[in-house]
């Protein structure tokens, strides 16, 4: 199950700080760097997911 949108982009917020401090180790910058990929996969998907609702709530909303 994939987190919600929110506690996603919370994290991905953690591992940047974590990345940018430069206090991780090589395997442990790696594996945060990963991490912070897929999570920023999951944020794309679910804003490309409400923009698409949002375009259908517009589009029956001018077809009224």
């Amino acid at each position: 199950m994939e987190p919600k949108f929110e506690t996603a982009l919370a994290r991905l917020e953690e591992i940047v700080a974590s990345l940018e401090s430069g206090n991780a180790d090589l395997d442990q910058a790696l594996k945060l760097f990963e991490e912070g990929i897929s999570l920023v996969r999951i944020c794309d998907k679910q804003l490309k997911e409400a923009e698409q609702k949002l375009e259908q709530l517009n589009a029956q909303g001018e077809e009224d």
